[in-house]
């Protein structure tokens, strides 16, 4: 086969601790197929391959493909009518959203991914309504978007089947509103319920259908303790483990659900997935702000993940992860976007900035705090555990997925940048977006200096406008009306919820209970 030589002045290879990286400077990955072949000098490579292609020059960094750890939708819930509010509020009035192509939506969030170095996607699908067949039909138009574009997505649909609008049996709930109110929620909520046995059997049809496509894994998502069933948990649990299949699962997002844990069982949630047999490699906990220290140390025991959704807990005000207490105890901790980042966007980048700056505890011990590599290695080795391809992405080695981006050395460099400064620490701290020229996934290069290359952005985007110029449905009305009537109700479900429950300060792990 052809081989392709991606060149840079620097080629972060991967990260290996919280102060190293391995880097070769003027250096080059050689890529056959989907694969790097070999990584070192460039000279080296080239003797060696004399006849083969050059992408990239001495004027760009080359990085590992990056990894969105945890990603739901394309245009964001505030382009779709929500503004930011308190999660638990959100749940409410997200149901003003349009009704909009998944194909287009897909793409727009995919275009922005790319745009900034991600060259994969965990994508958790939320809900869409229907009969299983028509859940099955939308998930194959998500993932036929990124197959479209040539994304690697890791696909999960997320599942529910209780406390589907608060954290309280939904009939329950809805018997305590107004008739006429009642009786539209229950309506809408109808629309969103499968059983998990047609769940798991979807999940086995989409993974039969898609395991040709090597850009594409099928996964399980458990959505969130208050969401999911005793019943449904043992099912998950036993087809993870009987197929192999990793899990990913918000969990203790904020303190009502803490709350809502020892409510249910008496103890933490991660007591309660721990005493279930859901906890160890391959679950992935989306979130985790309000773990205590126990809950900590049975993570860190159990070789769970955790996904840090960093700009998710600023917008809806659930917290600061501790971040730096994973770190102590050694957990893999990946990094994901969630809805969208600090800027409204999908820029992991400004991502990865946010996470640095953010956990910047005082005092004078460096390691207190996280450092460029470790950030790095989140947003790209850590993020590829949390999937079905593993280690095969999410760096630069012989023998792993050729996904990487070129940025340009200039663009984060000029007019000045003293050599004293790290190569890492340069990325993380200059790096825009918009000085990533170039992004190959699998081999291929699906953007080159900013252009898609399999699909016209412009074109996909002018017809997502076109159809959102469109008036709104009556069904997307009647959601609206739907929002604005049942939000007062659901914010008195949670007045006094949080009585008796242990408030913590940010960053205080010793008060962690």
């Amino acid at each position: 086969m052809t081989i392709t030589l991606v060149r840079g002045r620097y080629v972060i290879e991967r990260v290996l601790d919280r102060d190293t990286a391995v880097i070769h400077e003027d250096g080059a990955v050689a890529v056959e197929g989907d694969r790097i072949v070999a990584i070192g000098s460039h000279a080296d490579l080239a003797a060696r391959w004399p006849a083969a292609g050059t992408l990239g020059s001495d004027r760009h960094v080359v990085l590992p493909g990056l990894v969105n750890g945890h990603h739901h939708v394309g245009l964001t819930p505030v382009q779709l009518g929500s503004l930011d509010q308190p999660l638990e509020l959100w749940f409410a009035t997200r149901m003003v959203a349009r009704d909009v192509d998944l194909h287009l939506d897909t793409l727009y969030s995919a275009f922005e991914m790319i745009g900034s170095g991600v060259t994969t996607v965990q994508h958790l699908h939320g809900r869409a309504p229907g009969p299983i067949e028509a859940v099955e039909q939308a998930a194959l138009k998500v993932i036929g978007a990124y197959r479209a574009i040539g994304m690697r997505v890791s696909y999960s649909y997320a599942f529910r089947d209780q406390n589907m609008l608060v954290y309280e049996d939904d009939a329950a709930f809805v018997a305590r509103l107004p008739q006429d109110l009642g009786a539209r929620l229950a309506e809408t909520l109808a629309r969103f319920r499968i059983t998990a046995e047609e769940y798991f059997a979807m999940t086995a049809r989409l993974a039969e259908a898609t395991e040709a496509d090597p850009r594409v894994a099928i996964q399980l998502a458990p959505t969130n303790l208050h969401w999911v069933s005793d019943k449904a948990l043992e099912g998950f649990r036993d087809v993870s483990e009987a197929r192999g299949l990793p899990m990913h699962m918000h969990l203790n997002e904020t303190a009502y659900q803490k709350r809502y844990a020892r409510l249910r069982g008496g103890g933490t949630a991660a007591e309660y997935l721990r005493d279930r047999g859901l906890l160890g490699p391959r679950m992935t906990l989306g979130h985790a702000v309000w773990l205590t220290e126990a809950d900590i140390d049975l993570v860190a025991e159990s070789g769970t993940l955790i996904c840090h959704n960093a700009s998710s807990n600023l917008r809806l005000r659930s917290g600061v992860a501790c971040l730096n207490c994973f770190a102590k105890r050694g957990i893999r901790v990946a990094m994901g976007m969630d809805e969208a980042g600090i800027n409204d966007d999908r820029d992991m980048l400004a991502e990865m900035r946010l996470v640095l700056r953010l956990h910047r505890v005082p005092g004078m011990d460096p390691a207190e705090v996280p450092t460029a590599p470790e950030v790095l290695r989140m947003a790209s080795e850590n993020g590829g555990l949390t999937t079905p391809f593993g280690a095969a992405i999410g760096t630069l080695s012989p023998g792993s997925f050729a996904d990487l981006s070129l940025v340009s050395w200039d663009a984060l460099s000029h007019p000045y940048l003293d050599p004293l400064i790290p190569v890492v620490d340069a990325v993380l701290l200059r790096a825009k977006a918009g000085g990533v020229e170039t992004v190959m996934i699998g081999g291929e290069v699906v953007m080159r200096d900013r252009r898609f290359t399999r699909i016209d952005r412009e074109a996909a985007l002018a017809e997502l406008a076109a159809q959102l110029a469109l008036p709104l449905k009556p069904e997307e009305e009647r959601r609206r009306v739907l929002a604005r009537d049942i939000l007062p109700h659901v914010r008195d479900f949670y007045a006094g919820y949080l009585d008796g429950e242990v408030r913590e300060p940010f960053y205080a792990p010793s008060s962690r209970r």
